[in-house]
């Protein structure tokens, strides 16, 4: 179907098991909340981008999701420094958020190319 959409569907879904996990555990609830959040966000503007209006609207939905991206990179690396998933699950979470942000640089740079002027 659409790989970016799928990856990041499928990306939500982990991060939700883990958000689970992590609020089972009677740990912090706020913080397992906060990369639940934003990794579904990533998903979901994709999803928006996808049946986008305009151009622009793609363009503006693409860029959200990889803001979304990068604030999970962020939640997870706070995750695992303060001791709420370990470092195997850290990599492997890591991984896959990195290569949603990979895939929606190379989506901004081709659907929004910068142009240069000339003299």
């Amino acid at each position: 179907m659409n790989p970016i959409a799928d990856k990041s569907f499928e990306f939500a879904v982990r991060i939700y098991s883990l958000a689970k996990q992590v609020k089972n555990h009677g740990k912090e609830y706020d913080l397992s909340r906060q990369p639940l959040r934003a990794s579904t966000s990533i998903g979901a503007n994709i999803a928006e981008a996808v049946k986008a209006q305009s151009k622009a609207d793609f363009v503006s939905k693409m860029a959200i999701a990889l803001k979304e991206a990068n604030e999970t990179h962020y939640w997870l690396r706070l995750l695992y420094r303060i001791g709420l998933i370990s470092a195997d699950e850290h990599n492997s979470f890591c991984k896959e958020v990195n290569e949603l942000i990979s895939m929606l640089n190379a989506i901004g740079k081709t659907a929004n190319p910068v142009r240069s002027t000339s003299c």
